[in-house]
């Protein structure tokens, strides 16, 4: 099938202020230019601590202990993720990362019950090198259902070539390679089933890859050239109007604007159908967008937040206060409402994870951003 985006734009009050039903305490856990983290039971006690970059962080007492060393580059750091995932099977999580220009994808070796104890750092061991630069984010995901997640990398080269690497996991571990596109990349990536043909597909900043009927890894994905947006990592595929037609949710990265595209089939000639719909253009740089059901109702809701000093400050509305917030979908006003976490002290980098860290039974939040790696302890139990 060869499909073309149709947008149209749709005038719809952006989201509203809404009661804020919701409140979160703060927790810093350090100050660094490290943004990215992740959550996991590092030490096998069965509670859920923080990764984040050079640390990780150990439920309850929150003091930073080492897990590897990062160094900086240009305002940031030569890192742009964490992956916590078991690589050698020996039931330790490890650590998995990639980096902006280096070309190199590293494992971090969890070194144990008393390596832990000790403080000691954890032994770095190469995936890949890839041979790619550029990488604006990276993404663990199962591509093919078989419970093991597969590694890939978004560019902001629309012109580098777009790959996915399966992870053989063991004390040889190693990323091996599979091509998805010649071309065909650029800043921002999802999945999701995007021509609601039951296959998930690939999208990126310039356009998507359209999933094949069989073996996503031997069959070629066909690419549609179909925008040039600067989105974030990820944009989320999902049916946020419940009408059985996927939508898109993103957010423009590195400029003001985060944006629901409203999915409205298939056109006769083959063209995909998207009505744009302005959730919030208030704050800029929402590079990194969640979802999770933080208010208890079996719903999730939308999470983002502003960027701190994305490129260093050099973007519209760089220079402006940080800010967290949730949104939920008002199905009677055909919107999202905002809600905001915490306004001037908290921004986001670029990942956002959720997860109940505290173990009271509702979704916690933690973001690593230039203004410090924080956890937002949900206050709804």
């Amino acid at each position: 099938m060869t499909a073309v985006l149709v947008l149209t734009s749709i005038i719809v009050a952006p989201s509203v202020q809404a009661d804020h039903p919701l409140p979160f305490t703060l927790k810093l856990l350090t100050v660094d230019a490290n943004e990215g983290c992740d959550v996991a039971d590092v030490d096998n006690d069965g509670k859920l601590d923080v990764i984040a970059g050079r640390n990780w962080f150990r439920n309850g007492e929150w003091v930073a202990r080492p897990l590897r060393q990062i160094n900086d580059w240009n305002g940031y750091t030569e890192s742009n993720g964490d992956f916590a995932y078991d690589v050698n099977q020996d039931g330790w999580v490890d650590v998995i990362a990639g980096t902006f220009i280096p070309t190199k994808v590293h494992w971090y070796q969890n070194p144990g019950a008393d390596g832990l104890k000790l403080g000691q750092m954890w032994q770095e061991h190469e995936l890949v090198d890839t041979g790619l630069s550029q990488n604006e984010a990276s993404f663990l995901h199962d591509f093919d259902g078989d419970g093991k997640p597969e590694w890939i990398s978004d560019s902001w080269n629309k012109d580098n070539p777009l790959y996915v690497w399966t992870l053989k996991t063991g004390d040889e571990a190693e990323l091996v390679r599979h091509l998805i596109g010649e071309k065909g990349n650029g800043h921002g990536m999802g999945f999701g089933d995007i021509n609601n043909d039951g296959r998930e597909d690939i999208l990126v900043g310039n356009g998507w890859h359209e999933r094949p009927e069989g073996n996503p890894f031997e069959e070629p994905w066909m690419f549609h050239a179909d925008w040039e947006q600067h989105a974030s990592c990820p944009v989320h595929v999902r049916d946020v109007d419940s009408d059985g037609v996927n939508d898109l949710v993103w957010g423009k990265g590195h400029d003001y604007g985060l944006i629901l595209w409203r999915g409205r089939g298939t056109a006769e000639d083959g063209k995909l159908q998207f009505e744009e719909q302005i959730i919030d253009d208030s704050f800029s740089q929402p590079h990194a967008v969640e979802f999770a059901d933080l208010n208890g109702d079996g719903k999730d809701e939308l999470i983002t937040g502003k960027r701190v000093r994305a490129h260093n400050g050099g973007d519209p509305g760089g220079a402006e206060p940080p800010i967290v917030c949730y949104y939920t979908w008002n199905a009677d006003q055909d919107r999202y409402d905002r809600h905001v976490i915490e306004d001037g002290h908290v921004g986001i980098g670029l990942q956002i994870r959720t997860a109940d860290i505290d173990g009271d039974g509702d979704t916690d939040i933690v973001v690593a951003g230039k203004d410090g790696t924080q956890i937002l302890f949900n206050g709804l139990k």
